[in-house]
């Protein structure tokens, strides 16, 4: 049975370093991770934490995240980053970002969201000065040459975490532990609910605004299918895309809402990448269980299904014919249970999940904290449940 545990500071955790350094101290974030998967070969595949520039957003003034290490920020050194929702759009701003995206995104939202980059609000972007840029559409005014300046070093700031980040994930693969996934998306419900309108406003518009929900949607998945196309020819070892979901949970939205406005549009990128031979992740967040009839519609054989809050006992018998399932042992119990626990949580999930095939281990998130005699029993129970 594969074990392909998601980390999240876990590594950090062990080794005696924090969060912090995954912002600001990448050669000491780098070596907690490599030290994590030499302590645990049993690991099959590798799902690290993610080195993050914290002066890159420091420069940008990010609002929409608050970090470990942030001058003034009260979130602790040893914790992961904490997201903070903005509405970026208004509810009457929908048919201007309809009609003009990328003047939208460049006027409005890179100031709201990165008020270091305010000057972008003079841009001016209309079809002249698209096919021809002149001085008059405020891109190339004096005014902005300190925000260029600036985004200069943002971008040196993201080079360089990006290049910790891969000089990582060089290390890991090298010893054995290859990448679970290679790319990231959303579904399109999500990323107007996550960047744009945020969590609560999304409950109002998707009874006043469906209409235009829907269109934005549908623009979304065109976009992240572009980006996506270059995986079609890509030499890549491993082809999988993850979607978080965020907020498809049970509750959130009706059957026939979460249908048309979150499962329609996005079932339309997991259809294309099935077709060009890339495997979608669905990472499922919240509870799940009125929505196993709509996941069961999914390219039998095609698709894997991640879950942290359902009856994984239904999950199996309504999917397992049709999609990989994964997770759902709860992270909690590495960090205040007792290794008795864990071995006899660890089997009553496998009794469940792992006969016939179709299931890999992991928590059902990110593995944050856990004490050591408890992930040896954790690694202990899977060796001996784990073989069917």
């Amino acid at each position: 049975m594969p074990v392909c545990p998601k980390l999240s500071i876990l590594p950090y955790v062990l080794d005696g370093c924090t969060g912090k350094d995954a912002w600001y101290n990448y050669p000491r974030a780098t070596q907690a991770i490599v030290n994590f998967y030499k302590r645990y070969p049993m690991v099959d595949t590798a799902q690290s934490p993610t080195m993050t520039s914290g002066l890159a957003n420091e420069l940008a003034g990010t609002k929409m995240i608050d970090w470990p290490g942030r001058p003034g920020t009260k979130v602790p050194d040893i914790s992961t980053h904490q997201v903070i929702e903005y509405e970026f759009m208004s509810e009457d701003e929908y048919d201007e970002v309809l009609k003009d995206y990328t003047g939208f995104m460049l006027r409005k939202y890179l100031p709201r969201a990165y008020p270091a980059l305010k000057a972008f609000e003079g841009v001016k972007i209309n079809p002249a000065t698209l096919l021809n840029i002149s001085p008059f559409s405020g891109l190339f005014s004096p005014e902005m040459l300190d925000t260029y300046e600036l985004l200069g070093k943002i971008a040196a700031a993201e080079k360089e975490a990006a290049a910790a980040n891969a000089a990582c994930s060089a290390q890991v693969t090298e010893l054995g532990f290859p990448p679970f996934y290679t790319m990231g998306g959303q579904a399109p419900f999500d990323v107007i609910g996550d960047y744009f309108r945020s969590t609560l406003p999304t409950l109002t518009d998707q009874l006043e605004y469906e209409d235009e929900m829907l269109e934005f949607c549908d623009r979304i998945v065109e976009m992240e299918i572009s980006a996506f196309e270059r995986l079609r020819d890509a030499d890549m070892p491993v082809k999988r895309v993850f979607f978080p979901m965020h907020k498809g949970m049970d509750g959130f939205m009706a059957p026939k809402q979460y249908e048309k406005l979150y499962w329609r549009p996005f079932r339309r990128l997991i259809d294309y990448l099935v077709e060009i031979g890339v495997t979608p992740y669905l990472y499922t967040e919240g509870k799940y269980n009125s929505r196993l009839e709509q996941l069961r519609d999914l390219p039998k054989g095609k698709c894997m299904i991640h879950f942290e809050t359902v009856d994984m006992k239904r999950a199996k018998e309504l999917l397992g014919d049709t999609a990989c399932i994964v997770g759902n042992l709860n992270p909690f119990l590495l960090e205040n249970g007792t290794p008795e626990q864990v071995d006899e949580e660890v089997k009553k999930l496998l009794d469940t999940c792992a006969p016939g095939g179709g299931y890999i281990f992991d928590c059902n998130g990110g593995m944050d904290l856990a004490k050591p005699e408890n992930m040896d029993a954790l690694f202990e129970a899977l060796d001996k449940y784990g073989k069917y």
